[in-house]
């Protein structure tokens, strides 16, 4: 039977995860949502 190897989540990436990923995740989704909210304002007032 094999033994489990347990890694650090650092070490099984092989690197490091620096935290502008959030914020570039956090733009992006509020960049959308708002592209989201003017196409929805912009089609009912065509309407």
């Amino acid at each position: 039977m094999q033994q489990e190897i347990h890694k650090s989540g650092e070490d099984a990436r092989a690197g490091s995860t620096p935290h502008i990923v959030r914020y570039v995740l956090s733009v992006s989704l509020a960049l959308a949502v708002l592209a989201m909210l003017v196409l929805l304002y912009w089609g009912a007032t065509l309407h």
